[in-house]
């Protein structure tokens, strides 16, 4: 009697889908609610902010690049700690991934329906706005929930639409500017405390690649496109970030009051229309990050559960579609209910602390998986070797503690809720293996 066999993830992203679902993990909200945050804070210096925030994550990003060449599997940052680390550590790393990506996807969806109220605005607020969430969010589950080819091509097609809207920005301000000269920039603020202010919020802004890194178990060549689409990623989005604040800074005397920084900045060089443009594209970006987390995230309790970390169900693979439908319902439910109750503050900084612990843990199993090269314990050998790496994992480290320097009191006490639910969550898990 023939057993029957379980469907199986299926291999259909290639390199530039890849890439397509790291920018869209990283251009999502931040470019266009930022500026006026850094510029409050380092007044003309705020682009420096950008470029700093790039070389810190830059040195994460590489140390990624190493270590996700070693894997073909799903989960990302999860399956590299536990893998390196053991089970507890993979455990951790999980919750902490799965909260940052949850937390991140409720701001972007709150603020896709804040835009949206910009031309439609009974669509930003009660019963509507709840209705535009659900038909979003679960648009986007249909999508993926019927492959994931589909999804990564319209998460592909996002992405480059995204950054063609923020190059067309950059263009038509750079030629303002240089026709028309710049606004007099608030004075730089002394200390080094607002620099670390600015760098932790920034973490928000750069972060979300690693999430791209989760589907890799679909991926074609995942070893060697995962650097690729890693370090293309990091360039595209410092080049926006940094050319964006730039020119919010040169042409908004009050950048730092706006709370729509690129539309406002737009009408000045481009009248009510480019606002308008600018809005549209906010939209577009959003609903782009929203997307490419539809791929992504489920792969994590994808990856859980077939590791024994979560219940069995969330590996389920549907039979035609080949994808783990659970996976990706319980993910937009999640969303949608957080975005329905949440804070679009409050949960970004929420994602940005459970990002640390994460960046730091991968940037630390860089030197470790080095090291078993060859030996008991060692997994596959790293298609991407990082010169120099273990001076890029301690920088990583070091960085991730620094910024951690500026974690509130409520946002320690809340991690420490999820480190002692995750503990929990490992206790029960063994007790019932044994």
């Amino acid at each position: 009697m023939n057993q029957a066999v379980r469907p199986q993830l299926l291999r259909s992203i290639g390199r530039w889908g890849l890439a397509g679902l790291v920018i869209n993990g990283v251009i999502g909200s931040a470019i266009y609610g930022l500026p006026s945050v850094i510029a409050a804070k380092l007044g003309g210096a705020a682009p420096w902010a950008w470029v700093i925030a790039a070389l810190l994550i830059g040195v994460v990003i590489a140390c990624f690049a190493e270590v996700a060449s070693r894997f073909r599997g799903a989960g990302g940052p999860y399956l590299y700690a536990r893998a390196t680390f053991g089970r507890f550590a993979g455990v951790q790393t999980g919750w902490m991934a799965y909260l940052a990506r949850l937390t991140a996807s409720a701001t972007v969806a709150n603020l896709f329906v804040i835009y949206l109220g910009e031309f439609v605005p009974r669509f930003s607020q009660g019963a509507a706005g709840i209705a535009v969430l659900a038909i979003l969010l679960g648009g986007l589950a249909a999508v993926n929930y019927r492959g994931v080819g589909p999804g990564a091509r319209v998460s592909s097609l996002l992405a480059t639409l995204k950054l063609a809207g923020l190059l067309l920005f950059i263009l038509a301000g750079l030629v303002w500017i240089a026709g028309h000269g710049t606004v007099a920039t608030p004075p730089v603020p002394p200390g080094i405390h607002p620099w670390l202010e600015s760098l932790l919020i920034l973490v928000f802004a750069y972060g979300g690649f690693e999430a791209a890194l989760m589907p890799l178990a679909e991926a074609k060549d995942p070893e060697r496109d995962a650097p690729v689409a890693l370090f293309v990623a990091l360039g595209a989005a410092t080049l926006c970030y940094t050319l964006g604040q730039t020119i919010v800074t040169l042409t908004l005397p009050n950048a730092a009051q706006t709370t729509r920084p690129l539309a406002d900045s737009a009408r000045v060089f481009l009248g009510n229309g480019g606002a308008g443009f600018m809005a549209g594209c906010a939209l577009l970006s959003t609903f782009g990050y929203l997307a490419g987390g539809m791929v992504n995230v489920p792969r994590l309790t994808f990856a859980m559960a077939e590791q024994g970390d979560l219940p069995g169900p969330f590996q389920a693979v549907h039979r035609d579609f080949r994808t783990p439908y659970l996976s990706i319902l319980c993910y937009a439910l999640l969303v949608f209910v957080l975005a329905v109750s949440g804070s679009f503050l409050q949960n970004l900084t929420l994602s940005v602390v459970a990002r640390l612990v994460t960046y730091g843990l991968v940037c630390a199993a860089l030197p470790v998986l080095r090291r078993r090269d060859g030996g008991t314990g060692a997994v596959s050998p790293a298609a991407f070797r990082l010169p120099a790496g273990p001076v890029f994992a301690v920088l990583g480290v070091a960085g991730m503690v620094v910024v951690a320097t500026q974690v509130s009191a409520r946002e320690a006490t809340i991690m420490a809720v999820v480190v002692a639910l995750a503990t929990g969550h490992y206790l029960l898990a063994v007790r019932g293996e044994r």
